[in-house]
């Protein structure tokens, strides 16, 4: 437990990657440094931290920075033993994450990243959980555009449906309506490696397969959920759906989220994600391009020749993403569908205005860190594992809205 002064608020590690770049100049912006949030950044490098103070130019010299790496746990527990929350954007976890979460939960540090990595949450779940909860360390995984429009997405229409029927809906579908934006070499590097991890131990399948991996043990639904995984006409839609490539993570948090939510959603909650492709013949054929392209990928990555080539030839590198200008003309829509035991529908919609991977992503996390820092105390919400929706729900969407360029919006 954390029982000295300290002298930050939130520590960006990884402030140097692709993402840390984004979020830091972010931070700049929203709370400049001496203001009433305290951060601060961190990375392994001394010279590209410099470099990144440097090209912020005189705002950024009062920035604090720490030389941390990821595998050296004296280091990180000088980092975690200074501030209230740290935020890490290195990734793959997998590969590098778990020194800082061990860390954190020994010292009861909070902590929120940007994983899209299921089998490695259920590995720190299995692992730290216990020792979060007596610690006091709240560790929020997926705080980026995977998880938390879907997340937060369901909780808004969730909220709504309360109100309006007086009960939850038991089962909820988004879809993507529209998205542009581009993927950077550390996103890439993840999905790759996630293939990496299941071709060396096929176990990982059945993990990655359950949409139950990361709830707790009693979390009571055993309804039988539809991957989607193949296109297929959607009535409520009226439109063909291809698989959604982030839904592997999205749906998983949002069934964890069932479960720690106060007073949950439904214990025959149903819940998927697809992208929207248009009705009639060309609707159907953009949707088994979608289909086959994404399985194609998948086949390529599990190779080790070929993942190897894609590598080396095709796939952006660590550190390699979308242009500034490229972000700002990013932005996605997100619809959502509800329906109660009783019948009953309700729609919103959730947008955000920059590349949902790198600019709005860089917002969101950045708000999720001062919103777990600020307006979450520890004693109003333990320690432990928790999803965005169930430790921050509407003080994080007031956030979002208001500094982060997303909307939440019910469709009449």
């Amino acid at each position: 437990m954390q029982d000295t002064p300290l002298k930050f608020d939130i520590i960006i590690f990884g402030a140097t990657s692709f993402v840390g770049q984004i979020m830091t100049r972010y931070m700049i912006a929203q709370f400049a440094v001496d203001g009433d949030l305290k951060w601060a950044i961190a990375g392994r490098s001394q010279s590209k931290l410099n470099e990144l103070k440097l090209s912020l130019g005189t705002t950024g010299e009062a920035l604090d920075v720490f030389v941390a790496d990821a595998a050296d746990e004296d280091s990180l527990r000088s980092l975690c033993e200074s501030t209230k929350v740290v935020v890490s954007t290195v990734g793959p976890y997998a590969l590098y994450g778990e020194p800082l979460v061990k860390t954190c939960v020994a010292l009861g540090t909070d902590y929120c990243d940007l994983t899209g990595e299921v089998q490695w949450i259920a590995k720190m779940l299995e692992r730290y959980e216990d020792v979060a909860k007596i610690s006091g360390a709240r560790i929020v995984n997926s705080c980026g555009f995977d998880s938390v429009p879907s997340d937060l997405g369901v909780y808004f229409l969730q909220q709504h449906a309360r109100q309006k029927f007086g009960q939850t809906c038991s089962s909820i579908k988004m879809r993507v309506k529209k998205m542009k934006g581009a993927a950077s070499g550390g996103t890439v590097a993840s999905m790759t490696n996630i293939f990496k991890e299941v071709a060396s131990n096929p176990t990982l399948r059945k993990t990655l397969a359950n949409p139950y991996a990361i709830c707790p043990p009693n979390h009571g639904n055993a309804v039988r959920q539809n991957n989607m995984n193949r296109p297929q006409y959607d009535n409520d839609f009226n439109s063909w759906v291809a698989p959604f490539v982030m839904a592997v993570i999205n749906t998983r948090i949002v069934h964890r989220s069932n479960a720690l939510v106060e007073d949950g959603y439904s214990q025959h909650f149903e819940y998927n994600e697809a992208m929207l492709t248009g009705k009639g013949l060309m609707g159907s054929g953009i949707a088994a391009g979608v289909g086959v392209g994404l399985g194609g990928f998948a086949m390529a990555a599990v190779i080790p020749p070929t993942r190897w080539a894609m590598e080396k030839f095709i796939l952006p590198k660590p550190g390699e993403g979308p242009s500034p200008e490229a972000q700002e003309k990013g932005f996605y829509d997100l619809r959502f569908y509800g329906k109660t035991d009783s019948g009953q529908e309700i729609r919103c919609t959730v947008t955000g205005d920059q590349d949902p991977g790198y600019g709005s992503t860089a917002k969101i996390l950045g708000q999720a860190a001062a919103c777990l820092a600020l307006d979450i105390s520890k004693d109003k919400v333990a320690g432990g594992f928790w999803t965005p929706a169930s430790i921050f729900g509407a003080k994080l969407i007031s956030r979002l809205e208001n500094h982060a360029g997303l909307t939440f919006e019910l469709i009449e």
